[in-house]
């Protein structure tokens, strides 16, 4: 199949790379196939560290992506707890912290993201958070025991999550963020108002267009200082403002990068015999008319793998697949399917206060659907944008219109 007997290297052992190394094996590919990971321990999946994990409904062996003997029984050896610190893509190997160098024939490149800083004093306390791996999320879970008062900075998914927790347990939490509303750059006002207008009622508290000047605190974090002088008191501060790509071990081995590591349609990168998955690729995609973007969720690591995998075992097709999401807060299920800009048009169906959606329209055209507590909306919106079929806004927002029956059009 073209792949020399060094076999494929995989740098990341998240959802990604464990989907590579499973879809490769599905794809008939007998050559070796090593993960290898900087956290210890075997691949596991992120969503539920927020959620579940946090709340005691998932423990650390409920979050594993496939019990320890599936690598076993699947010839894929799992290199945990260890870092690549360089590529020669010239002689083809990657070389670790401790020193030893891995051959490849193909490398793919998992390497995720990492949590984006908070650029004020203080931000290095104790008392201060964030949530990205299980080891944050096991710092996180015991020392919210016998909190009182939290802290969020960022009213993004992971902070909003956060925060539904929180309130869960009875804990007083006031959410900061800079911009006018809650996630404004992934949802409509419409959507982010109803999810925003639900956690309050839950008892989240929320401060928006307020600037975060510093972590107050001299031994320990105790509250949050923000631009105009008032400090939101904390026992515990969670920062949640983003991610960033982990596109430097790319860069410095001559790949191209620009938020993320630059990937094409196939998901190759400018060196043929490297290739980019999940949260650091970068790629064009049809869904955001062509542009290149880079996606930061399950799906994407997943349908990124079964892409590349597919085309290391002689099965190559562009990548495709539709971009979904979800979140859950408390009650409240979000489940997004499609890439929308804030520019684009919304058109509600349903009733906001209970399960509704919005559809979003650029140019006339559907570009994603953002469904809470409505899952055969969100379903059918898949089905559309993966068959390219929109109905119209009118349509959309008519109760009456038969939107699986549009969709099952397309079959």
């Amino acid at each position: 199949m073209g792949i020399a007997a060094e076999g494929i290297v995989v740098v990341g052992a998240g959802q990604g790379g464990f989907q590579l190394g499973a879809s490769l094996r599905e794809g008939g590919y007998h050559g070796p196939v090593t993960l290898i990971g900087d956290e210890p321990g075997l691949p596991y999946g992120r969503p539920p560290l927020s959620k579940a994990y946090l709340t005691g409904r998932t423990d650390a062996a409920g979050l594993l992506l496939r019990p320890p003997a599936y690598y076993a029984e699947h010839a894929i050896t799992v290199r945990s707890g260890e870092r690549v610190t360089a590529i020669d893509r010239a002689a083809q190997r990657v070389t670790l912290a401790s020193g030893e160098a891995l051959p490849f024939a193909h490398l793919v490149l998992a390497t995720g993201t990492r949590n984006r800083p908070l650029p004020v004093p203080g931000a290095d306390l104790p008392g201060v958070h964030q949530l990205r791996s299980l080891a944050e999320a096991d710092a996180l879970k015991a020392a919210l025991d016998g909190v009182a008062r939290v802290a969020v900075v960022g009213a993004g998914f992971i902070g909003l999550e956060f925060a539904a927790v929180c309130a869960g347990k009875g804990i007083a939490v006031t959410v900061i963020e800079g911009l006018d509303r809650a996630l404004a750059r992934a949802l409509s006002a419409t959507m982010a108002g109803a999810m925003t207008e639900a956690q309050a009622a839950a008892g989240v508290r929320f401060l928006f267009g307020a600037q975060v000047e510093a972590i107050a605190g001299r031994e320990r974090a105790t509250g949050v200082v923000v631009r105009g002088g008032e400090t939101v008191p904390a026992d515990l501060v969670l920062v949640g403002i983003g991610v960033l790509p982990n596109q430097d071990l790319a860069e410095a081995a001559g790949l191209a990068v620009g938020n993320g590591i630059a990937a094409d349609a196939m998901l190759a990168t400018t060196d043929p015999a490297i290739s980019a998955i999940g949260d650091c690729a970068a790629h064009p995609s049809p869904h955001a008319d062509g542009a290149r973007v880079r996606i930061e969720s399950v799906q994407n690591a997943v349908d990124g793998a079964r892409c590349v995998a597919a085309r290391l075992t002689g099965r190559p097709a562009a990548y495709t697949a539709v971009p979904w999401f979800w979140s859950d807060q408390g009650s409240l299920k979000l489940q997004i399917a499609g890439l929308s800009t804030p520019a684009d048009d919304a058109v509600t169906r349903g009733t906001p206060g209970s399960g509704f959606s919005v559809f979003r329209y650029r140019n006339g055209r559907l570009s994603a659907v953002e469904s809470l507590n409505r899952p055969a909306d969100h379903m059918i919106a898949r089905r559309l944008l993966q068959a390219g079929l929109s109905p119209t806004p009118a349509e959309a927002a008519d109760p009456g219109f038969d939107l699986k029956a549009f969709a099952l059009s397309a079959a």
